[in-house]
């Protein structure tokens, strides 16, 4: 079972340019990670990132977009379908992932655990769009090859964390979960429930998902996951609503990272460890009064920034600041 008590860590994605010091920031954390810098380079952008190989794909460097092809799909994917034998086929290049050859040299011994993240197959899938700006996930047999993909993608990635480190885990990024529950999406709870499941029946190590929007939180939390980091500095009053999916979900073992501690400048400046260690505690007070007590929800519980942010005006101070109150509210937890 995972260990919770208020460890540090945080999604992939950071605003540095420099790779020294974003990996020095990850470090710091009880669960580091190797991060995505997509202001260090287009291709170091999630999706993006994840793109090479997939057949139809269409990555424009030069205007940072990327679209799928039908016909150019309908010409790949015989080539995919033969190479995909190969798990080096899946392999993260070094030209779109600046950070995470460097992290797998790092000395990691001393860390509980590891990860890294990927892109997840529904938000992968809705970004991206075709020749007449529709959604690829909707296509079938599109939507089967993109969770395949994914998955391959996943397995060699967490193979790889493995030989540095005896507990890894690769957590899914799902930002368009919050959109596929909506009147206008063609993908229904339904579909996506049972794909979600044989999806995380087939990867390796804990199963993750970050988001920080707002999703159904009965979908995520009834999504056999071990691991759900969600945006509690924004959304944390919602979630902790659907007790009886939380209380579910924590006794069966699974861990909530509370996105507690804002990045936004502008929210930042309003907080101190303090207001946010009492911010997390009200959502907390609120599991105890339907039946969850202090150690379970300790035990079951990591901390964490609210966000990934790109576009505050001071660079990386304040994603700096943020990890340093994470770590002031993870130290101040440990006498709660």
């Amino acid at each position: 079972m995972l260990i919770g008590q208020a460890m540090t860590t945080a999604m992939g994605i950071l605003p540095h340019i420099n790779l020294k010091d974003a990996q020095k920031l990850t470090l710091s954390l009880d669960i580091p990670f190797w991060p995505q810098l997509p202001h260090f380079r287009f291709r170091e952008d999630m999706y993006a990132q994840f793109a090479e190989h997939f057949p139809g794909m269409i990555v424009d460097e030069a205007q940072k977009r990327i679209t799928f092809s039908h016909q150019r799909f309908a010409s790949e994917i015989d080539e995919y379908l033969e190479k995909s034998v190969s798990p080096e086929y899946f392999a993260l290049d070094e030209e779109s992932s600046a950070a995470f050859h460097g992290f797998l040299e790092e000395d990691l011994s001393a860390y509980p655990m590891i990860h890294g993240q990927t892109v997840g197959p529904i938000s992968f899938g809705l970004k991206i769009c075709d020749e007449e700006r529709k959604p690829m996930i909707y296509n079938d047999f599109v939507r089967e090859i993109l969770y395949d993909f994914l998955q391959r993608k996943i397995m060699w990635q967490y193979n790889q964390l493995k030989q540095v480190h005896p507990n890894p885990f690769v957590w899914l990024d799902e930002p368009g979960l919050e959109m596929i529950f909506n009147s206008l999406s063609a993908y229904t709870y339904e579909m996506a429930s049972a794909e979600y499941r044989s999806f995380f029946s087939k990867i390796p190590g804990p199963k993750g998902v970050h988001l920080c929007g707002n999703p159904d939180w009965a979908f995520l939390l009834n999504a056999n996951l071990d691991i759900l980091s969600v945006d509690a500095f924004s959304w944390g009053h919602i979630l902790v609503r659907y007790i009886d999916e939380v209380k579910e979900f924590l006794h069966g073992g699974g861990i909530i990272s509370w996105g507690i501690v804002p990045t936004l400048t502008g929210e930042l400046n309003s907080e101190t460890a303090e207001t946010l260690r009492n911010r997390l505690l009200t959502l907390w007070k609120f599991l105890n009064q339907h039946g969850l007590d202090d150690d379970l929800i300790y035990e079951r519980s990591w901390l964490a920034p609210s966000r990934c942010c790109l576009i505050n005006a001071d660079g990386t101070a304040s994603i700096e600041h943020s990890f340093t109150l994470l770590r002031e509210i993870s130290e101040s937890l440990k006498t709660y």
